[in-house]
Parts: C-alpha cells; sequence; structure tokens
C-alpha cells in the first residue's frame, strides 16, 4: 500500500450531460467533463467560455459613482487641475497605475503618480503622503488598487481640500471612507454584475468609461495584474486575461519587450504561466525591496534605452529577491521546528527582527506548502515597537474574517479570505497568536490539516490522445476558480517505473492496460520508485499534457502524486547488507520478524530492540499486523510462523529478505537415487569412515559434505546403520521403511519445499504464495464476524 500524499477529492458529471456537451459542442469527453464540474451547466454557458462569444464585457456606468467620477475627472482635465494617482507596490498596483497613467496622459491630465515605500509607510494611503500631495498643489487624488480601508486619511484629504476618488477591490471593511466617490465592485449597494475584478480590473474599467470605448491597447496592462494577483479567471476576469494574453503576444509596449527578452522569455509563446512565474515576480521584486517606481517607469517609458536599463534593474532586484527569500525561508522552517510545534499551534505565527517585510508574503506561502497551517510572517522592527507583515492560509480558515475579530489589536490590515497583510505593535504578537488559535480550535478539524487535491474528473486511458488534451487549450487561461485539470487515473497497471534525472530525484513511469499506453514524469517524485513494486495496480493523479520529440507527439501525464490500495511485496531476498533497504520501509506500523537468534548476530543486530525474535508460536500470542510493513529478516523453519503473522491483520507491506547462512544448508534435496546410491556404496564396502573419507566421497560424486551427513543421519534414523565415532556401517537385519518416516528427512523435506516456496521462487510465484494465505486469513476473519 502507498498513501497519497493528500486528500482527493474527485469531481463527478452526469454521463447524459457529458454526452450532451458532447455532441452539441463537437468537444471530447475530457472537455466536456471539465466544463461541467466548473459549473458550466448549459451548452449556452459553455460556449461562451469555450469560445469567448460575445462582448464580455460590462457596461463601466454599472459601477455606483462611475458617472460622478468621470465627470470629476473631466472637471479636472478641462480645468488644468495636477492629479495624483496613488497606487500600490505590488503587479497588480503597478499595472493599476500605469493603466490609469496612461489613460490620463491620453485625455490631456496633468498627472504623476505617487507609491509608498513599502519600507517607510507601509501598504495603503498615508496622510503624510496626502498633506505632501496637498502642499504639491494637487487637488485630485485617485487611488488604484488601494484605499478602501482608508478612512482616516479620506478625512484628511477633505480636510486640506483634495478631493479623493477611490478605485479599489480589496474587501470593504465596516466602516468607508468618506470619498468624493468610490468605484468598488464590491461595496454595499453595487449594481455591478461582476465583483470579483482585480485592481487592475476597476481601473480598466475606469478607463474605459473616460476614453468611452474599450481601451484595447491596455489589455497587456490588465492580463499582468489580473493574473498576478490570483483572482478568479472567471467572468470578466476571464476575458480580460484571454484577450490580454494575445495582446501580450504582440505588444509593441518597449517595457514589455525589454523584461521579456531580460527574463529570458519568449513574447510570441506567452501564456498565464509566463506572466505568473516569469513576469509578475520581477515587477513585485521591485516594490519588495525599494521604490516601485522603476516598475511603472518600464511599464510607460517609450524609450528603447531607458526600456533596456530598467528591465536589467528589475531583472537584478529579482535576483537579490530569490536570494533573500531562500535564506528567510530556511529560517522560518527552523523556527517552525524548534519553537512552534505543530501540535500546539492551529495557526503558525512567527516573526524575526530585521526581516525583509517585503518578502514576508512568498515566505509565508512557502511555509504554508511546508506546514499546511495558516501562517502569518512579521518583520520586527525594535525601535518602532512594531511588526509588519503577511498572512496566507488553507481551506477553511478565512483570513480576513479570522483578522476581522482582531480589529482592536491591527490598526493597519486588509486583504482576502486566502491572504492579508497586516502592522501591529510588537507587543500585541503574542496576543493575535493566541487569539487566533483560539479561533482556528475552533473552526478546523484534523482533517483539515491534510492537504487537499481536487481532481476535476477521473479519465480512462482510452479517453487519452493527443487530439483531446490539445483541445483542453480551450479552456486556457487558468488560475483561480478555472485550475489547469488535475486528472485522477484509476486502478492502472504501472508497467515500468525507474528514478531518472542527475539526482535520481524524478520518477518516470509507464502506465498501461490492454489497449493504450501513457508515459509520466513526476518532478521531484523519485523516491517514490523505492515505494513501488511489480505489477502494482495504483491510481495516478497528474496534468496531461503533449511530448514532443524528433517531430513526433506523444501523450504523457506530469505526475502530482501516487496512491496504491492493495497490499505490496518488497523483495529483498539476496540485499545481505540490510542498511541498503531497510531505511525504505515506513517508520509507522513497522514490524520486524527474526526466527532465528543467529541471524541477528550474523547481521549485526543484536542490539535492535525494534526486532521481533519468534521462536516459538506463544511468541506471537499478543502481535497484530493489521495496517503493518512486515519484514521477514529470515527464513521461519516453518510455513505456519508466516501464516500466523499474515492472519493477525491485513498488512500493508510486507519486505521478504529471508537471510539464510549458506554454510547451514544447501541447495538441494537429495532424491531416491541418491539415497539408492549411497545405501550401495555403503552395501559394498560393510563400513565407511566418514570423519577421514566423507569429503573424498562427496568430490567424487559432486555433492556437498553436507548432503552425506544428512543421508547419513536419515539412515540412522531408520535403522538401516549404526554409526560409532565417525564409522558408519550397515545393519545385518535389514528393515524397510520409508524415507518419509525420518524426522530428519521430513524436517529437510519441509524445509526444502520452504525454500522453494520463499526463497528460491520468482517474484509473481511469492506474491501468489502471499496472497493465498492472507486471503485464507481474510477468510477466516469474514467467518468468524459472521458467526458472532
Amino acid at each position: 500500500m502507498l498513501n497519497s500524499k493528500t486528500r482527493w477529492k474527485i469531481a463527478e458529471s452526469d454521463q447524459d450531460k457529458i454526452e450532451e456537451f458532447q455532441r452539441e459542442l463537437k468537444i471530447p469527453s475530457l472537455v466536456a467533463k471539465l466544463l461541467l464540474n466548473r459549473d458550466l451547466t448549459t451548452v449556452e454557458e459553455a460556449r461562451d467560455f469555450l469560445f469567448d462569444s460575445g462582448d464580455g464585457f460590462h457596461d463601466p456606468f454599472l459601477f455606483n459613482d462611475m458617472k460622478k467620477t468621470v465627470d470629476r475627472i473631466q472637471r479636472a482635465v478641462n480645468d488644468g487641475e495636477r492629479i495624483l494617482v496613488y497606487g500600490d507596490y505590488d503587479a497588480d498596483g503597478v499595472s493599476s497605475t500605469s493603466v490609469m497613467m496612461t489613460v490620463l496622459r491620453d485625455i490631456g491630465a496633468e498627472v504623476e503618480f505617487y507609491i509608498p515605500n513599502r519600507f517607510s509607510e507601509g501598504y495603503g494611503p498615508n496622510e503624510a503622503a496626502f498633506r505632501w500631495a496637498g502642499d504639491e498643489g494637487f487637488t485630485l487624488i485617485i487611488t488604484v488598487d488601494t484605499g478602501i480601508s482608508a478612512v482616516h486619511e479620506a478625512q484628511i484629504a477633505k480636510e486640506i481640500g483634495i478631493d479623493l476618488i477611490i478605485t479599489d477591490h480589496h474587501e470593504p471593511g465596516p466602516a468607508l471612507p468618506e470619498a468624493y466617490s468610490i468605484i468598488h465592485p464590491k461595496i454595499e449597494g453595487s449594481e455591478y454584475p461582476f465583483q470579483e475584478l482585480a485592481g487592475v480590473g476597476v481601473a480598466f474599467k475606469l478607463a474605459h468609461a473616460l476614453y468611452g470605448e474599450l481601451p484595447h491597447h491596455l489589455l497587456d496592462l490588465a492580463a499582468i495584474g489580473t493574473i498576478a494577483d490570483l483572482v478568479p479567471l472567471r467572468g470578466e476576469n476571464r476575458v480580460l486575461a484571454k484577450r490580454g494574453i494575445s495582446k501580450l503576444r504582440i505588444t509593441e509596449r518597449k517595457g514589455i519587450k525589454a523584461l521579456c527578452k531580460a527574463a529570458n522569455a519568449h513574447q510570441h509563446e506567452m501564456t498565464e504561466e509566463s506572466i505568473g512565474f516569469t513576469i509578475a515576480p520581477r515587477i513585485n521584486a521591485v516594490g519588495r525591496l525599494g521604490d516601485a517606481d522603476p516598475a511603472v517607469d518600464l511599464m510607460l517609458t517609450e524609450d528603447e534605452e531607458e526600456a533596456k536599463a530598467l528591465a536589467e534593474e528589475v531583472d537584478a532586484l529579482n535576483k537579490e529577491r530569490q536570494s533573500i527569500v531562500n535564506t528567510m525561508t530556511q529560517e522560518a522552517i527552523e523556527m517552525v521546528e524548534y519553537d512552534s510545534p505543530l501540535e500546539d499551534n492551529s495557526v503558525l505565527v512567527i516573526g524575526k527582527e530585521g526581516w525583509n517585510p517585503g518578502v514576508v508574503g512568498i515566505v509565508a506561502s512557502r511555509l504554508v506548502d511546508k506546514f499546511y497551517r495558516p501562517v502569518i510572517v512579521l518583520s520586527y522592527d525594535s525601535e518602532k515597537g512594531q511588526a509588519k507583515g503577511s498572512a496566507r492560509s488553507i481551506a477553511g480558515f478565512d483570513l480576513f474574517n479570522s483578522l476581522s475579530k482582531c480589529r482592536d489589536i491591527l490598526p493597519h490590515f486588509g486583504g482576502h479570505p486566502m491572504a492579508a497583510g497586516m502592522t501591529l505593535k510588537l507587543d500585541d504578537v503574542h496576543d493575535l497568536r493566541s487569539r487566533l488559535n483560539e479561533i482556528a480550535r475552533n473552526e478546523l478539524t484534523e482533517e483539515d490539516f491534510i492537504p487537499v487535491t481536487v481532481m476535476d474528473a477521473a479519465v480512462k486511458m482510452e479517453e487519452i490522445s493527443i487530439e483531446s488534451i490539445e483541445k483542453l487549450g480551450l479552456l486556457a487561461p487558468f488560475g483561480m476558480q478555472n485550475p489547469k485539470p488535475k486528472w485522477v487515473i484509476e486502478n492502472v497497471s504501472i508497467e515500468h517505473y525507474k528514478k531518472i534525472g542527475s539526482n535520481q530525484n524524478h520518477l518516470k513511469v509507464l502506465l498501461g492496460n490492454d489497449s493504450a499506453k501513457l508515459d509520466g514524469v513526476g518532478f521531484g517524485l523519485g523516491e517514490l520508485a523505492d515505494h513501488i513494486t511489480p505489477f502494482s495496480e495504483a491510481s495516478i493523479v497528474g496534468e496531461l499534457s503533449i511530448n514532443e520529440w524528433n517531430n513526433r507527439k506523444k501523450p504523457q501525464i506530469f505526475l502530482h502524486d501516487i496512491k496504491i490500495e492493495e497490499w505490496q511485496l518488497f523483495d529483498v531476498r539476496g540485499i545481505r547488507q540490510v542498511e541498503k533497504w531497510e531505511k525504505q520501509v515506513p517508520a509507522e506500523n513497522k514490524k520486524i520478524f527474526c526466527f532465528h537468534s543467529s541471524t541477528l548476530e550474523k547481521l549485526n543486530m543484536k542490539e535492535r530492540e525494534d526486532v521481533l525474535l519468534i521462536e516459538d508460536e506463544d511468541a506471537l500470542s499478543d502481535i497484530s499486523t493489521a495496517g503493518a510493513s512486515i519484514v521477514f529478516l529470515d527464513m521461519p523453519s516453518s510455513q505456519d510462523f508466516v501464516k500466523t503473522i499474515v492472519g493477525k491483520g491485513r498488512p500493508h507491506r510486507i519486505y521478504a529478505h529471508f537471510f539464510q547462512d549458506e554454510d547451514h544448508f544447501f541447495s538441494t534435496m537429495p532424491t531416491r537415487e541418491h539415497f539408492k546410491w549411497y545405501y550401495a556404496f555403503l552395501s559394498k564396502r560393510g563400513s565407511f569412515d566418514l570423519k577421514k573419507h566423507g569429503d573424498d566421497l562427496a568430490k567424487y560424486k559432486g555433492w556437498s559434505k553436507e548432503t552425506i551427513d544428512f543421508m547419513s543421519q536419515v539412515f540412522f534414523e531408520l535403522k538401516f546403520v549404526t554409526i560409532d565415532n565417525g564409522f558408519i556401517s550397515l545393519n545385518p537385519v535389514k528393515t524397510k521403511k520409508d524415507l518419509s518416516e525420518s524426522p530428519a528427512y521430513q524436517k529437510k523435506q519441509q524445509q526444502y519445499e520452504l525454500e522453494n516456496e520463499l526463497l528460491y521462487s520468482s517474484y509473481s510465484e511469492l506474491k501468489a504464495w502471499f496472497n493465498e494465505r492472507i486471503k485464507e486469513s481474510v477468510t477466516f476473519e469474514e467467518e468468524v464476524e459472521a458467526w458472532t
């Protein structure tokens, strides 16, 4: 048995609906299953989703305050007022700022942008910045991707005569700022039909309203912010991302072209993964390590040389960010392991003086991946007496709601159910940890701390083809609420498996049944090769793709997880160095059985307290092997021992070592012809000196000395001979007895048969032998249950 790393949840679909989608949309069953399991339940909804039919964009004037906002901006443009775009320092904020700067410049506004420094100012609007804007003569501030929590700052703006327009998408708090206007899809009373826009999506809608038409030239920026901010890629976000990716592939924006070159990314092959793993991290790195202004300058520049210089600066900052993150992550892991035991902490809240507050969110994400707990990572500033940090959550624990219950000690916080940022006093960190752990203890169960993998559907090998995999691309771009599809293939035979890679840390498998084969690769899963056995039937989770090599295309699956539900036999016979394979035996419920004390000495295991020495049936009376990993260290004297052990409960694994000292046993059982010849030999000689000439006789016949001694013992027990001080002589009185009447012969016969069954059998034969005994024990258990 091989347990999966996570809890599997497999979505199911109505077969009639699958066939309807296949028929009406001309799509393979794989695509039909995906659409249904993503709540697209009608053919019309599915067609719109797949083929982007219809406009897909809502009227921007459905936003509350949109007309009021447009009128105020146009008045400012006409009157020559100075406008300040106030943004945020992440990729969404940078994209939003770039969108707003572009539209305002295009309509003739006198405009500048301001992004607060993460380290000296923190997240969101702040009083000092607003007062600076007033002193500089700005009369209108437009926030992008921020501001919905700026209750105090809105009051300051009012006092100093600045009109404040807020565009944001973060969760609104109980009190809204008294701004001139608010463009937000989630505020109470909002009639806008789509609530999940990113900050850049809200800015794009305002740009749409200001232009009077859809700003196609801003779709590339909108795609970057939308994908980077991990908002659901459904509805209007999907349209923004999909069309924006197409725009990115051909954009002439000099900053994006230069950034792609610096990052060794092929612009014409841009996908959501290119944005999420190449473009967005580099934009984010700028604001994580210093002022985010260069990232906005990069997006807006029209000068090729400036774009090249800025792109190289951004790429260098990203490399520095990676190094900082790696160091902090290692320190954080050690802190959790030594100071925050998981059994006592449902939520991990850790911090350290001097940690870079710009990357704490990345570190928090890595800790969630490792420990699967909600995590808050804080940077301590003892001079200010302040802690600043980021939080990431797991399914079932709403971070925003939980933090909202701690508002009295969180003067600044904001975010979403799965991610948040905050500032608090150092003295309140312990209180925050205690409160969140109390909330988690009331809301989360033990099962919640086991990661969940959601599979889009179970798929049969026959459904997998190059055509069906290519059609899956119709559902792209993938992201939140439209993740890259994961599939489970159930009860498929692993025909071949091996470790690959320079460090042997990857796994390659060949899956197959009578009608189809499929190659699989599991990056970082190389160790699983030690826990797979020949001819295993497994369930496989992974992502389907097409492998193209030498102009040949083949379907393949990128493995994420493997589960084997049947018991497994690991054949380690003949590997004399036990330490080579024993470390692969799971430590939990491990049972090592030894039948001869001499074995422990020969294998240097005399001091091992975990080895169970079984010299008689009584030693097995209190042992259970249900769910155990059983190790048979050496050969039992009787198969009854093995039968009794596997009858103590169905094991998950059996490791068959069956060590045997070859000096004490011989490989063949003497036949009756052997005995007949030896008897005739003794009859001719009358007597024979075994001590003096036994070795010579063995060499002459090609036997072992042990064979001669054994046959002599059998004859002695049957009273055919006498043995005196090494001389063997035939008895003058002849008796008729069968060889099987000799106790030594019986014992050797049993041992010989046992050796053939356990030691010299093939893997398949040994597996069948164990199967039979396990089946017998299970049948007996079932009968007992029926009787009782």
